[in-house]
């Protein structure tokens, strides 16, 4: 039976009903925040409009937008750079304690200075590793029980503070409500950069013990050569396993929205990827064109820490807005579906 009306004014409610429906589909607890349209500005096109940003300019949308239009809006439309931006700021304000506090842990393991020292110059710019350097002589020259206690507190007080920032990006990203208490959103950044720190550490137990750990299980255990090359291989794609999890959890529980695990794989796939691709290149570009020392003297691996971590906030809220377009075309598309399935019954 046809569900279609003589009535052009019913026919205009159906099609509203069918709108709500589609923008709520089955998860009711899920709030949406509506789109504005700017109203100081229209557009000469019949098919494009213009709605009101997070810092009240006009982002342009298509009626269909393909995907890359999509995330274009997105991008203008929830002020990216500037969340990047807020997100660098507290990253940078995250970074030192917990690095001060994963250095506590290394008279722990009896692992030899010289060796982080060697691992941060073969992958961080120069003037990042000189400034790094000198942070690891202070530490571990002065640790103690005292300073790894009140490292633990500083650590999690400040990097969760930087994963409620990003948190908060998610779901700008998403359009979503956060009606989250104080405490549950607390314990999520703080659980977070638990994830994090742990990561962080398992990353570099398999750097720097990797060869020990293989010749414990293919030599004292007897296994052949084969095995032995076997592992070489995985240890080499471990840590990107690692920064691919990390980032898979943080997409699929920071928002406010219960969200599927397949959901958020595109948009793990791109940060991972262009997170691995931009840290080379920016390190690269740093250490063999760039000249920061000459404008910003004693300063410059400030500077040049800043402006890696602000792009780190750009590709990571990229992701989130990827995997948010999705999740919007996938509920979308069901809806419109269910809603046919009930006019066809």
């Amino acid at each position: 039976m046809s569900n279609e009306s003589d009535s052009n004014y019913l026919n205009q409610i159906k099609e509203e009903e069918l709108q709500k429906k589609t923008e709520t589909s089955d998860d009711a607890k899920d709030t949406f925040i509506d789109e504005v349209e700017f109203k100081s500005k229209a557009s000469n096109k019949p098919d494009e409009h213009f709605y009101v940003s997070k810092i009240n300019k006009p982002a342009k949308l298509k009626d269909d937008p393909n995907f890359f239009q999509s995330l274009l809006f997105q991008f203008s439309k929830d002020n990216t750079s500037g969340m990047a931006a807020q997100l660098a700021y507290y990253f940078l304000l995250a970074i030192f304690p917990l690095l001060i506090f994963l250095l506590t842990l290394v008279p722990l393991f009896n692992i030899d200075q010289g060796t982080i020292t060697q691992l941060i110059e073969d992958y961080a710019p120069p003037d990042i590793a000189g400034m790094l350097g000198g942070i690891i002589n202070d530490v571990l020259g002065s640790s103690s029980g005292g300073l790894l206690s009140v490292g633990l507190l500083v650590t999690l007080w400040s990097a969760s503070n930087g994963m409620t920032a990003l948190m908060n990006a998610f779901n700008v990203a998403y359009d979503i409500e956060d009606n989250r208490n104080f405490i549950i959103s607390k314990l999520l950044s703080v659980l977070f950069t638990l994830i994090l720190a742990l990561s962080v550490i398992l990353t570099f137990v398999l750097i720097v013990f990797g060869e020990q750990i293989g010749n414990l299980m293919f030599g004292v255990i007897g296994l052949d050569d084969q095995f032995q090359t076997l592992w070489n291989v995985v240890r080499s794609i471990l840590p990107l396993i690692l920064v691919f999890v990390v980032f898979l959890v943080m997409y699929t529980t920071a928002p406010n929205i219960r969200l599927k695990i397949k959901s958020v794989i595109p948009g793990t796939i791109f940060t991972t990827i262009a997170f691995l691709v931009a840290s080379w290149g920016f390190s690269f570009y740093i250490s063999n064109f760039g000249n920061y020392s000459a404008t910003y003297g004693s300063i410059a691996g400030v500077i040049i820490l800043i402006l890696w971590l602000y792009i780190t906030g750009v590709i990571i809220i990229l992701g989130a807005q990827i995997n948010a377009i999705n999740h919007k075309r996938t509920v979308r598309r069901e809806g419109r579906k269910g809603l046919e399935n009930e006019s066809a019954e």
